[in-house]
Formats: C-alpha cells, sequence, structure tokens
C-alpha cells in the first residue's frame, strides 16, 4: 500500500498529539488522585482531636497507658469513640425557643409594639461529629475479619502508638502508609494517634473522574483529528511543491534535456537538494557537451589524414602522380599520423576507465628525465634550439612507473622541440620543496595566452597562434601526459617561462629516506 507523504504527515501528527493528550490525562489523574488521598488524610486525622484530647487526659490521670485493656485492643479505639459520641450527645445545650407574636384580628387599629427584649447570645457550634462510629458490643473484642482497606470505615483504621512507635491499640501496623499525629501531655509527646490509607485513594473516585472526562476526551480526540489534518495539510503543500519540481527535473534529467534546473531559494535541506540537483545537472551538461566536442573532434582528427591518403590513392588511380618515393613516403606519413592519433585516443580511454597497466617502483626521476633529455639533444641541436640542465635536487626518489614516465617526458619534450622558435632555450630543472618534488620543463618563445593555460591539457585543444597545426600534433599529447601522471598520484600544471615560452611542471610526493 502506497502512502503519500500527505497521509504520513498526517498520521505522524495525529499519533504526536494523541500521544501528548493521553500523558497530560494520565498525569492529571495521578496528581488529582495523589493529592487527593493526602487531603482525605489530614481531615480525618482533624476530626480525631477530640480523641486525642480524651487520650491524653486519661494518660495524665493515670500516669500512664495501663488504662487500655488487655483484651481486645483492635475494637477498643472503636468503642472509645462511641463512648466519646454519647458523651457529646448528652452534653450538649439545647437552643432556646422563639418567642410567639400576638397579632390582633382588627385591622382598624394597630396596637403599638411591645418594648424590645434583649436577643439572647447563640451559642457557639458544635464541632462536626466523626464518621458514625459502629455499635460496639462485647463480641467485638474479638480480632476485626479480614477485609479490604479501602472498604473499612475510619474507627477500624486508627492506630494508637507509643512514644517508641510501639503498638497500643487499634489496627495493627500492617506496613501500609500511615499518617500520624502526636499525642501531647505538657509539651512531651507521648504516643501517636495514625490513620491508615489504602495503596490507591478510590478506584470509586477514578472511574467518576474518568466518566466526568468522558465527554472532554471525545472533543479533544476530534480537535486532535481536525488539527492533524490541517497541519498534514500545510506540511504537505510545503514539501510536496519542492518534492514535485525535483521529480519533474530528474525526469528531464533522465530524457537528456541537461539545462533544466530548479529554484533553489529554500533556505532548508530541500534547498540544498536543489542547489546540489543543479550542480549535478550542470556537470552532466558539461559531460554532454565535452562528449559532443570530443566525437567532434575525433571525427574532424580522423577525416585529415584520411582525406589526405583518399587524394593520394585517387590521384594514382587516374594517372595524376605516379606512385614514386615521394608519393609512398608522403602515405607513410598520413598512416603514421593517423597510427598515432589512434594510440592516443586509445591510451585515453583505457585511462579514463582505470585500464592502463602501471608497475610503479622507486625511481630517481631526476636521472630517468636526463636520460630522456639527453636524448632529444641532438634533434634540438638540429633545430637551432639550446638544451640546459639544472643541477640535481637534494632528494630525487619518487614512486612510479618508468614506462609510462618516458612516455610522459617523450611527449612534454616533443612538445617543446615543435613549438620552440629557432634560437629559442629548452631548459630541465629540478626542485625538492618539503615532501615534493617539482620537475620543470622550461622553453622559449612564443609564449601561451593567460586564458590558454588553463586549457592546457584538455583533448584536442590547441593555442592557434602560435602552437598551430602546422606543426603536427592533435592535441591529445598533454592531456594523455596529465592522466598518466594522475594514475601515479603526481600532477601537471603549466605556467609562463622566465624565457618567455612556456613551462611545465610534473610534481610527485618523494619517498621517505630508506623506502
Amino acid at each position: 500500500m502506497k502512502l503519500s507523504i500527505g497521509h504520513r504527515l498526517f498520521l505522524s501528527v495525529l499519533l504526536a498529539i494523541l500521544a501528548v493528550a493521553a500523558s497530560a490525562v494520565l498525569l492529571l489523574r495521578h496528581k488529582v488522585l495523589a493529592g487527593f488521598g493526602d487531603y482525605a488524610v489530614g481531615i480525618e486525622l482533624d476530626r480525631l482531636d477530640e480523641l486525642s484530647a480524651a487520650l491524653a487526659r486519661q494518660y495524665h490521670a493515670r500516669g500512664g497507658w495501663e488504662f487500655i485493656p488487655g483484651d481486645g485492643r483492635q475494637a477498643w479505639i472503636a468503642r472509645e469513640l462511641a463512648r466519646l459520641q454519647r458523651v457529646r450527645e448528652t452534653t450538649a445545650p439545647a437552643l432556646p425557643p422563639i418567642p410567639a407574636v400576638a397579632v390582633s384580628s382588627s385591622a382598624a387599629a394597630v396596637p403599638p409594639a411591645p418594648p424590645a427584649l434583649p436577643v439572647p447570645p447563640v451559642p457557639p457550634a458544635p464541632p462536626a461529629p466523626p464518621l458514625p462510629p459502629p455499635q460496639v458490643s462485647d463480641a467485638d473484642a474479638a480480632p476485626l475479619p479480614p477485609e479490604p482497606l479501602l472498604a473499612l470505615s475510619l474507627p477500624r483504621r486508627i492506630t494508637l502508638l507509643d512514644a517508641k512507635s510501639g503498638y497500643l491499640a487499634g489496627r495493627k501496623p500492617d506496613g501500609l502508609p500511615i499518617a500520624r499525629r502526636a499525642i501531647e501531655v505538657d509539651g512531651r509527646t507521648i504516643g501517636w494517634l495514625g490513620v491508615a490509607r489504602g495503596a490507591r485513594p478510590s478506584d470509586a473516585m477514578a472511574y467518576a473522574f474518568l466518566e466526568q472526562l468522558h465527554s472532554s476526551l471525545w472533543l479533544i480526540v476530534a480537535a486532535a483529528v481536525t488539527l492533524s489534518a490541517l497541519a498534514a495539510t500545510l506540511l504537505a503543500r510545503h514539501f510536496r511543491r519542492p518534492i514535485r519540481a525535483l521529480e519533474d527535473g530528474a525526469r528531464r534529467l533522465a530524457e537528456g534535456r541537461f539545462d533544466t534546473r530548479l529554484e533553489a531559494a529554500r533556505s532548508d535541506e530541500l534547498g540544498e537538494l536543489a542547489r546540489h540537483f543543479n550542480a549535478l545537472a550542470e556537470r552532466l551538461q558539461g559531460a554532454d557537451s565535452a562528449r559532443r566536442q570530443w566525437v567532434a573532434d575525433t571525427s574532424h582528427e580522423l577525416r585529415t589524414p584520411l582525406a589526405v591518403l583518399r587524394a593520394q590513392v585517387e590521384a594514382l588511380q587516374d594517372g595524376v602522380r605516379q606512385a614514386g618515393p615521394d608519393t609512398l613516403d608522403a602515405m607513410l606519413r598520413q598512416v603514421l599520423a593517423l597510427n598515432k592519433l589512434i594510440d592516443e585516443l586509445y591510451a585515453l580511454a583505457r585511462a579514463d576507465v582505470g585500464a592502463l597497466q602501471f608497475h610503479p617502483v622507486p625511481v630517481d626521476l631526476w636521472q630517468l628525465a636526463c636520460d630522456q633529455f639527453d636524448a632529444f639533444g641532438a634533434r634540438m641541436t638540429a633545430a637551432g634550439l639550446a638544451p640546459a640542465r639544472g643541477s640535481a635536487p637534494a632528494q630525487f626518489r619518487v614512486r612510479a612507473d618508468p614506462d609510462r614516465m618516458r612516455q610522459v617526458l617523450d611527449n612534454l619534450f616533443e612538445n617543446s622541440l615543435r613549438y620552440t622558435a629557432p634560437g629559442g632555450q629548452v631548459a630541465l630543472s629540478a626542485q625538492a620543496e618539503g615532501e615534493l618534488l617539482h620537475l620543470h620543463l622550461d622553453d622559449g618563445a612564443p609564449g601561451v595566452p593567460d586564458a590558454a593555460l588553463a586549457r592546457l591539457g584538455e583533448r584536442f585543444y590547441r593555442v592557434d597562434a602560435s602552437r598551430s597545426r602546422a606543426h603536427g600534433g592533435a592535441g591529445l599529447g598533454l592531456a594523455l601526459c596529465r592522466r598518466l601522471l594522475e594514475a601515479q598520484g603526481a600532477s601537471l600544471a603549466f605556467a609562463h617561462a622566465a624565457q618567455g615560452g612556456l613551462r611545465a611542471t610534473i610534481t610527485f610526493p618523494l619517498l621517505e629516506d630508506g623506502a
């Protein structure tokens, strides 16, 4: 079953509100019941003040608790309460009768008002009687039958203790909580009068409380459902719009429409997601443009030697040219250029997918570069260039593949040989800096414009003004060098040379001593 975001939000908010409401009801019920229990026990202790005073008088008169009978102690408190009730009933003052007022039957004459009589003072109201005590007989001297504590009346829940909390009379302590009050004589505590309270005040009160809240609970549930639906609707509308935009954008990307962009004005996670989506779309658009450009450039580079070969073959067929050494040499040069282009494309493709084989070993990079540089020395001299080598660096050992490094160095030296004007200089130097070894190759004019430096190393890119197609090459050599170096953990960077040409810098991490 598929649940939409709106339904999920509705259920989440509804459950949260119901959980909070249920917790509030349970907490309120617990607090009310606990507070009522303490309040009820306090009232019961206040109603036992008369019993406490009577016990204090008897203790003072007898000099101790010897007046408590040895048998029937559990029922003695009930009998004592009954005795005090009878004494109070027999000694209660009677209220004076209200005097009668005579009214004449004659309506013609109104007799004068009798003289005002003094109103007798109103006697004080008698204290509130305790709960009605049970009728206790001699048979009550036997132990009380067991019954639930909550069903016992007040007289049967009273306990009398001495000053050291020892049992004297009434209900025997059985581990249940007892609220007690001190009995004092001449400022000295002689005992304690306690009232046992149950583990819960009253289940009946709990049911009555919940019954009173029954209608309110239904109102709370209805309000919770309404608020949940409203909050879920607002939240779903708030989140659904950017999610639908993201879904629509992803569908358009899948269709190849890489110019798709989303609104990224939000400051939350959805706004961050939209910004990441836009960055992804931009990279996909760039990759698609690069792919299209690569296909176009490859087609163009392949078409040039093939067109020359075709023209020469057709000229031979038409008898325009003879199959002499010059014609065959020209055709061979086109075949070799085509073969070189295919080899470079193949190497780049394998490097892109990580299929090129590398065998890195500790290498003296400076010596390896000098050997390859010396191999180009005769060609550079013949081209009117001045090769120059710097001094050896303090550290020169790196981990690299010697064969791949010879391929990289040959490409760089060939690039300098082709594009440096006669009379210029080609210099090789190295510098150890921290944990890195920098190998520099500087050549002479013509130089490279600033805008072109960042694009050197891109596939099929050439600086037309100074390094034109007339010198040969398809613009893949530097791109291949960069990929081969990156696969070995090195880098290739370009800058302006002091001689007015181009500086190519290879950077390798140095090996630690003893590695």
